[in-house]
């Protein structure tokens, strides 16, 4: 005899896998929405814009030069104006149909995103004229940092 397991010993494995998970009664489903709250899409929205506003308002502080301010106030609007596309996008109606339509309208919205902070890039030195590429880069990833906020405020 081999050492192989045969096919039906493989499904009687997948059984006994399957017999451990079991669908959650509607109090589970509750206890464990209480115990693992969601993170509003539009409240990280928000604290990228609150983010943004004081990074903007340190670089005019630090530097006393408002074209450092509008730089960095600029940095925090790559990411916030694409995240509000997506936001929008995601939150529709076309995004609950299904699962799979959900996938798709996620993807699709993500390439906007990306799209959209590319050329807000592409077009900063014609909108800021000089623009200050560390304040507008110090904000957009501090903006960008935010997601991890949003995952710190679910544990919570």
């Amino acid at each position: 005899m081999s050492d192989r397991k045969s096919r039906s010993d493989t499904w009687d494995d997948e059984d006994e896998d399957a017999a451990r998970f079991r669908p959650m009664t509607r109090q589970e489903a509750q206890a464990f929405r209480q115990q693992h709250p969601q993170v509003s899409v539009w409240s990280v929205v928000a604290a990228q814009a609150v983010v943004g506003a004081v990074v903007a308002l340190a670089a005019w502080l630090l530097s006393g030069d408002r074209s450092v301010a509008a730089s960095a106030l600029y940095g925090g609007a790559v990411v916030l104006l694409p995240g509000v596309l997506l936001a929008r996008g995601v939150s529709g109606r076309s995004a609950t149909l299904s699962p799979i339509v959900g996938a798709v309208s996620f993807m699709s919205w993500a390439v906007v995103k990306i799209g959209f902070s590319v050329l807000m890039l592409v077009l900063a030195p014609k909108i800021l004229q000089p623009p200050s590429w560390p304040a507008l880069l110090a904000a957009l990833v501090l903006c960008m940092q935010t997601y991890w906020l949003a995952l710190l405020w679910r544990k919570r």
